[in-house]
């Protein structure tokens, strides 16, 4: 065999060696299952490729409500957690699905309604204004969905001291996630419940001028904590635990704290930093 044969075939080689080896086929690729709003409002996109940079690893997300978020964890389908609903999390951790809750930064919910208020419930205490809205029988959306917003939602129901008004013709399931939902209630001229940072990035899409108003807001029932949750390896041995706290340490840390304080959309923040 000729010199120039033989080396032909060492490079040959080799390069099926480098293709062959997991470093030269890709990233090693994180699974995560989030929250519609941090998918809508284009945090996930906008934190994503720094996380990738930091650490060598790929970020998938499914953006869901926070009920099917935990159910997926259950069912080994993602490594990782990014959702809202506290109570529901600590119980999760507790039955002995996820481990290492970490909080990483809230912002708040909103009712918000046309801007004529058919229930003259602009300025009231969450309560009084639920009870006006179910009194007076006025249109009002729900996402229906088990999300960490439907949750929070139904918690303030029962707290207003009504049963969830399910079969009432003017309380509106839609079963989808929040820009779906805002949209459906501005359709309808009705009233419903949101994160800040989805109705802000809903006022982005309009112009900055949205057809539904802040009626509702500031008080201290309606701080909305995010969380990671890493799943629990005792329960789904194939989870990536390693990846995972990869991406809880990141989220905790300065670089990402700063990155989420920075993400605004029209001048405003969508998210607050608070995992320190």
């Amino acid at each position: 065999m000729s010199e120039k044969c033989f080396f032909r075939i060492f490079l040959i080689t080799l390069l099926f060696v480098l293709i062959s080896s997991p470093s030269f086929a890709g990233r090693p690729v994180l699974m995560m299952a989030t929250t519609t709003s941090t998918d809508n409002t284009g945090l996930m996109d906008y934190l994503a490729p720094h996380f990738t940079r930091a650490a060598g690893v790929e970020l998938k997300w499914t953006a869901v409500g926070t009920g099917k978020a935990l159910e997926f964890g259950r069912r080994c389908d993602v490594d990782l957690l990014l959702v809202h609903a506290p109570e529901a999390e600590k119980k999760y951790v507790a039955d002995g699905y996820g481990v290492n809750r970490r909080m990483i930064m809230f912002n708040d919910f909103i009712i918000i309604g046309p801007a004529s208020d058919p229930a003259g419930i602009k300025g009231k205490k969450v309560i009084d204004a639920l009870t006006g809205i179910q009194n007076r029988k006025i249109a009002f959306v729900s996402r229906g969905d088990n999300s960490g917003t439907n949750k929070k939602e139904i918690l303030l129901w029962k707290e207003s001291g009504f049963a969830i008004p399910n079969r009432e013709p003017w309380y509106i399931q839609t079963g989808q996630g929040m820009l779906s939902t805002i949209n459906i209630a501005a359709e309808r001229k009705a009233y419903t419940m949101t994160d800040r940072g989805t109705y802000i990035k809903y006022g982005d899409n309009k112009g900055g001028n949205p057809a539904l108003k802040i009626m509702v807001e500031g008080d201290a029932i309606l701080k909305n904590q995010y969380s990671v949750i890493v799943i629990n390896k005792s329960n789904c041995p194939e989870a990536r635990y390693d990846l995972a706290m990869k991406f809880s340490d990141w989220m905790a840390g300065k670089e990402a704290q700063r990155l989420v304080g920075e993400f605004k959309l029209l001048g405003k923040p969508l998210f607050i930093p608070n995992a320190n």
